[in-house]
């Protein structure tokens, strides 16, 4: 059995800055760059050296990866 990945979500940046991040059902904080995003998803089990930003497992809402402000 091929273990299932997680849903990973990032959602668009809110009005006082930086963007929610997260992994299943579980809120991991809120990340105000890439460098953040990945530290979350580190934390959440993956390699972050494997795991690209523009990666499909990861779903971002209101802009990709380059958005930050």
């Amino acid at each position: 059995m091929t273990p299932s990945r997680p849903r990973i979500v990032v959602h668009p940046l809110a009005p006082s800055g930086g963007r929610r991040v997260h992994v299943d059902a579980e809120i991991l904080g809120v990340a105000y760059d890439a460098a953040d995003s990945l530290e979350f998803l580190r934390r959440a089990g993956l390699d972050p050296d494997e795991v690209r930003l523009n990666d499909p497992m990861i779903e971002w809402r209101g802009g990709g990866p380059d958005v930050w402000s």
